[in-house]
């Protein structure tokens, strides 16, 4: 059931993605484009989905336990490390080059580019790096 339920969100947020038209990399760097042609509709998906998570979080923990499982599997460590704003940082400067960011570029795969094959292959090499290190 644990499987179903992560293909089951994995859909759901590609779809949102794919509907919102955050798997053109055109809307992010026309989002970062404050200069230029602005285009502020990547604003507007993540504050929908800083509505929704508020909400959603706020439902979900009044549950003794999740619908699927046993227990909640809350994040523990609540300090900033090197690690993690290293990460934080190459995550945005990697969103602001290419325009992409996991999840919308797995949901780009079917329309593949040579942009897109780069920016997948430097990704899964971060991460390989990342495991090493």
């Amino acid at each position: 059931m644990r499987s179903v339920m992560a293909y089951i969100a994995g859909l759901l947020f590609g779809l949102g993605l794919a509907i919102s038209g955050m798997t053109d990399p055109a809307r992010v760097l026309g989002f970062l484009d404050v200069a230029g042609d602005w285009d502020p509709t990547l604003m507007f998906v993540l504050g929908g989905a800083v509505v929704t998570h508020f909400v959603g979080y706020r439902l979900a923990m009044r549950r003794p336990h999740p619908l699927f499982a046993s227990a909640f599997q809350l994040p523990t460590r609540r300090d900033l490390d090197g690690r993690l704003l290293g990460g934080a940082a190459l995550f945005g400067v990697g969103w602001g080059l290419s325009g992409y960011c996991p999840g919308p570029a797995f949901a780009s795969v079917s329309g593949i580019t040579l942009p897109l094959a780069a920016m997948l292959v430097a990704m899964v090499v971060g991460w390989f790096i990342a495991r090493r290190v």
